[in-house]
This record gives structure tokens, sequence and C-alpha cells, in this order.
């Protein structure tokens, strides 16, 4: 099926309008908020100077300073509750009842698992998601999301580790190949929060099955959780690393998908008043 200027339906800018701004009957370009509408207004204003592409760029490295300074201040709350034995109570227990768990089978099973979270696995399989969408849908927008949201993970990771400088578990718990950087955050969980969640936000977008739609989130969500608890089982992290990682990765997530909506937002409401809005199809 083929638009009037015979471009297939559903991809490029027409299809981003017809089928990328409601889900499940919310209309993703709708603010309610005071807030919402004021970011809207200094987006198009970003946008009439730089494009929609462009603005949605700097809208996301804006964000991606916001997330610099959560990472930031979460690395000194974090260190408080590690000093205080709060929450990091559990680390040693949840620690012992995984090595408690193993098995020369299961310890195979799980590391080649946690590689697919890994600094080559996870790129990899990123890079294959982003091309596939950008070529099925013929948009740039899979691309900048993907791969900002992947860099912007590996920032707040690496200033994390900096910032505190947590000692992993000993090698003598722990399952090779061993790792030797510092241990918070736990970078497999924070990729595999924003990778799975940003990849599963873009398919969702284009699903009209509320059944499919929550069986994709699930997924991902499954997929982080899978990872992170799997870099606990094999002593390579500390179970509150994981959880700060899930967290830092689920704000900054939250970032990105607002910084698409905003893009939306300006679309729609500066795009030809041709474009009309179509039920959501395939991915």
């Amino acid at each position: 099926m083929t638009d009037l200027q015979g471009t297939p339906a559903g991809t490029g800018v027409r299809g981003e309008l017809r089928q990328d701004t409601t889900v499940g009957g919310k209309d993703l370009t709708r603010w309610d908020s005071r807030t919402g509408r004021s970011l809207v207004g200094v987006v198009h204003r970003i946008s009439q100077v730089l494009g929609p592409h462009g603005a949605l760029l700097l809208t996301l490295l804006v964000g991606a300073l916001i997330s610099a300074a959560l990472t930031a201040a979460f690395s000194e709350v974090y260190e408080s509750v590690v000093a205080a034995d709060g929450v990091a109570g559990l680390d040693h227990p949840v620690l012992a009842a995984s090595k408690d768990l193993r098995t020369p089978t299961l310890d195979v099973v799980v590391t080649a698992f946690t590689d697919v979270g890994g600094t080559i696995g996870m790129p990899v399989l990123a890079m294959i998601i982003m091309v596939v969408l950008a070529l099925r849908r013929r948009s740039w927008t899979p691309v900048i999301l993907i791969a900002t949201a992947g860099a912007g993970s590996l920032l707040m990771t690496i200033a994390g580790k900096r910032l505190v400088g947590r000692a992993r578990p000993d090698l003598s718990d722990a399952v090779p190949p061993y790792e030797h950087s510092p241990s918070f955050p736990s970078g497999h969980s924070l990729n595999a929060v924003v990778i799975a969640g940003i990849v599963a936000y873009l398919i969702i977008l284009r699903l009209h099955s509320k059944r499919a739609r929550i069986l994709t989130a699930a997924a991902a969500a499954l997929f982080a959780v899978a990872i992170g608890l799997s870099r606990v089982f094999l002593g390579h992290h500390w179970l509150t690393d994981v959880l700060a990682a899930w967290a830092l990765g689920a704000a900054w997530l939250a970032i990105v998908i607002t910084a698409h909506r905003l893009y939306l937002t300006v679309r729609k409401h500066h795009e030809p008043r041709d474009v009309k809005h179509t039920p959501a199809g395939n991915t």
C-alpha cells in the first residue's frame, strides 16, 4: 500500500505521524501539564532553526546532561547507603545464595546469556535491530533514538564507575571470565534496560493489539531483569549495583521517550494537513 506520493504506507515522516503518535488510544502528542506544553514550545522554536531531527538530537543531548547530573547525585546517595549497610545488607546474603545454586552446566549457560548484554553482544544486537527498523520504516528516527540511548547508557556507566569506584565481589566468589572494572553501576544491567526498553517502545508504537503490546513490554522487562540477575549469580556485581543500574536506566529511558514524544508533537502540528492518521500496523 502506498500514499499519493508513491511512498509505502507506514514509512518516512508520514508513517510516523500516522502510526507513532498514539498507543492504545493514548495520544502521545497531547500534553496536559503546563510544563509539558512549555517544553513543546521550546522544542518547536528549536526545530524552526535546526529542523525536527536536529531538535530531537539537541533535546536528547540536554537529557543526557540531566542524566549525567542524576548519575552524580545517585552516586552520592549510593555511597551513603553502602556505608550505612542499608539495602547493601542484602549483597552478601544474595551472593551466598547464588553460589549455592551454581553448577558447571548452569554457569556456562548463564555466562553465555550474560554475554548478550555485554560490550560486544549488546551493541551488535542493537545495531541489527536499529538497521532493520530504519530500513523498514525508511526513517532516521530509530537510528537516532537507539544510538543515542545506547551512548547515554554507556556514558552513565563510565561516569558512575569513576565516581564511586566500588570493588566487585572477590574473584574467589565469581565465575570466570573475571572482570576488573569498578562494580557500580552494572553496565550490563543499565544497558539492558535502556536498549531493550527503547526497542520495545519503537515496536509497541506500531502494534494495535493490546495483548501484543503487553507481551512486547513484558519480554523487554524480563530480558533486562534476567541480565541483571545473571550478573549477581555469576558474582560479577553486587545486588545493589544491579538495582541502581535498573533505576538509572529507567530514568534515562524515560528521558529518551519524552524527547521522542516532543519530536512527534512538533512534527504533528507542523506537517501538511493532508497527513491523516490510520490504525497502527506491523513493525
